[in-house]
């Protein structure tokens, strides 16, 4: 998205507030955004201590839709909560939902 790059920066940085509700307002923030540039760290926050924050960190990688995410989802599933884990089916369907319907563009283009 042009123009929200500092914006997009502050969210990121806030994803090591010390807060773990700022970090899962910020994780929220960035899925609503959709910003490809901030996977990687969404994909650090999958390991963040509070569930909350994996379970916003999860959803957010979904909307966003990169399928770098894919990987990290499924190993982030081994070891969590159930409510997380049922985040991070939904975020892995809607990646592969979203690499289906760039398939069939492209496909058609």
């Amino acid at each position: 998205m042009n123009g929200d790059s500092g914006r997009i920066e502050h969210f990121i940085a806030m994803l090591d507030d010390e807060d773990p509700s700022r970090r899962w307002r910020a994780a929220e923030t960035l899925g609503r955004i959709r910003d490809d540039r901030a996977v990687e760290p969404l994909i650090l926050a999958l390991d963040d201590e509070d569930w909350r924050v994996r379970q916003k960190a999860a959803w957010a990688l979904g909307k966003v839709g990169d399928p770098r995410a894919l990987v990290p989802l499924r190993r982030a599933y081994r070891n969590e909560l159930e409510g997380v884990k049922e985040i991070i089916d939904e975020a892995v369907d809607e990646i592969k939902r979203n690499m289906s319907i760039s398939v069939r563009s492209s496909e058609e283009g």
